[in-house]
Order: structure tokens, then sequence, then C-alpha cells
């Protein structure tokens, strides 16, 4: 089987799933768009990948390439650049042409508007939608994609890199009390809540508990010093893994995240997490109380009341909070990820 991915930016967890695919024999074609600054993934690409770069063809181009490759299945990056369109409408009812999308619907003007125009745009190019889970199949059903049309499941972390640190926590004798936040340091983070929030709880109460992130941005030249809190800047995957195995509860402040496979992978690593009302994965891999606490999105108060429980647990309720992490992060991998490719 010969897959097309026409792609944006590139990921680890993405390159999990295709390595999958390539080890059940199937040959895989990515075009990208640039490498993101800031965050500049070092990729290594698995035997039976071909890498082609977008700034490199015009959409006449794009095409021809793509006739060029004559895939079985193609999988491109909504709708944001109209070269996909062209080479996907060329193949639509050919060959499965799957829209993969993770906004939200919201019911902005915006969202409306497409929703009029998708009959004469997205439907005459994609006859299938991918979707990561319950809140974007919403809006593809909007679009007047087909439910039977409709698979879930897009993003998928990498669960075997992480998910072996999980035993570091469970085993501890003592649980680790350090929080970690791995993401960009920019707005729509929140980190301009999780910092006052916890140097305001460590003023109030003077604890062991830390707080470690990961990540650069453009706001990290702003970053508060504490001595309770690290900036540890970007990371590898590899770097990062060994910083995991050091922490102890994951939390993620977003303003807005579409899905965020950061909280899949956090799952999977076995973190007991806090994230905020506005991330798409939590309704998949945080169940209230169970393995973590969700806070009101944008409110200070609610994020230091999620803090204060976490900080509260035992170290036996931190390690049930945690092994129960791990189980709903393990249910969904690459390899899953690639059968549903093979589906289409």
């Amino acid at each position: 089987m010969t897959i097309l991915f026409l792609y944006t930016e590139l990921a680890s967890y993405f390159l999990a799933g295709v390595k999958e695919l390539t080890k059940k024999g199937h040959l895989v074609h990515i075009v990208r768009w640039p490498v993101n600054k800031e965050a500049p993934f070092q990729f290594d690409f698995p035997d039976g990948v071909t890498i082609y770069e977008r700034n490199d063809y015009t959409h006449k181009e794009l095409v021809n390439l793509a006739k060029d490759i004559n895939p079985d299945v193609i999988i491109s990056s909504g709708w944001v650049d109209k070269g996909y369109l062209k080479v996907c409408r060329y193949f639509k009812g050919k060959i499965p042409t799957v829209m993969s999308m993770d906004n939200h619907w919201l019911g902005t003007p915006k969202q409306k508007l497409m929703r009029l125009a998708a009959p004469f745009t997205l439907l005459r190019s994609y006859s299938h939608a991918w979707v990561p889970g319950i809140p974007q199949k919403e809006y593809a059903l909007k679009l007047g994609f087909k439910e039977k049309n409709i698979e879930e499941g897009f993003y998928s972390a990498d669960v075997k890199l992480f998910s072996s640190s999980a035993k570091d926590r469970t085993e501890a004798s003592t649980y680790p009390r350090k929080l970690v936040y791995v993401g960009r340091y920019v707005q729509q983070k929140g980190l301009d809540l999780l910092f006052p929030a916890f140097m305001e709880l460590q003023e109030e109460s003077p604890g062991e508990w830390e707080l470690w992130c990961a990540g650069t941005g453009e706001l990290f030249d702003q970053r508060p010093e504490h001595p309770k809190i690290k900036h540890l800047g970007f990371l590898q995957p590899e770097e990062l893994k060994q910083t995991l195995k050091e922490a102890g509860v994951f939390v993620l402040p977003s303003r807005f995240e579409p899905w965020g496979v950061v909280v899949h992978e956090m799952a999977a690593a076995g973190f007991p997490m806090i994230c905020s009302t506005a991330i798409g994965g939590a309704t998949r891999f945080l169940e209230e109380g169970k393995n973590g606490f969700l806070f009101e999105n944008e409110d200070k108060e609610s994020l230091k009341q999620a803090l204060k429980k976490i900080m509260s647990r035992t170290d036996e309720e931190l390690k049930t909070m945690a092994k129960h992490s791990h189980q709903l992060g393990v249910g969904y991998d690459p390899e899953m990820w690639a059968n549903q490719v093979i589906r289409f």
C-alpha cells in the first residue's frame, strides 16, 4: 500500500505511527511544511519513508508529484493549504482522500461561514474526516461529513517512548513532589496563570513541591525566577524522557488546546494531571478525581485549588492516580493509529 501524507508541521508522535506503517510493509510519502522554530525537533525517518519539502512545489507541481506517487490513500492537514486541496480534489472518487482536523465547533461566524461553504470546497476534495475525538467530530458533522466517514483517533502519543517511565513513580518509596509543564512559552499556554498560582501557594504554605517547565517560545525571556521553579528550555524527546523520570505530576494550564497530544503522552507516562477545561485531550485522558483534576479555564483561583488538591495527596494516593493515568494512556497507540490508516 502506498500512503501520501500532505502535512503541515511534523511531530515525533506522528512519525511513531508512520514507523508502524513501514513495519507492516507500506510505502509512505510525506510532504511537509518547514520546521517550527519554537519546536525544532530533530527527526529520524524510518526506511520506506520519502520526504518532500512543500516550499519546493507550486500547486500544479504538487498535483503532478502526487500523480507520480500514485497513492492508495491520501491524508491531508485540514484546509489551510490550497495546494493540498487541489491534490485531494484531483484524487477524490478514485481513492480515499482524508481530511485531518483538530478544530472544535465553537459556533463562531467564521465557522458558520465555513459550514456554508463546505459543500463547494472541502467536500469536493475530501471523502473522509479523521479527528482526534468527540469535540472535533461535532465540527466534522456540521461541515457535512457523514458519520460513517468520520473516524476518531487522529492523534496518538508515542506510547512506548513514554510508558517506560510509569514504573519509576509507582514503585518509588517516596512519590516525587515535582510538577512538570511541557509546552511552549506563549500566551495561549496559560503560564501567566500557572507561575503566580504556584508562587502564591509557596508563599501561603511553603513546601517541598517544585515546578519544572520544559519548552521555549516568545515569552521565555519573561520567565519568572523562583527557587522552586526550574526552566529547562526545549528538550528533544530522549532528553525529555530522562526529565520525566524525576517528575511527579503533569500540569497544562492552556487557554485553548484543540487536543494536546502531550496529555496522552503524560497519561502513558503515568502522571496524575491538572488540566484546564479548554483542553480537548482531557475529555479522553483525565477522569476527575481518579487521575487528576480540571480547573476552570483562565481562572487562577480555580487552578490554585486544583494544585492544592494534588499537593495534599499522600504518596499512595498519588501512586494510585498515576496507575490510573497509565491505564488510560496505553489504551490507544501508534499501531492502532496505523491500522486506522490502512482501514481507510
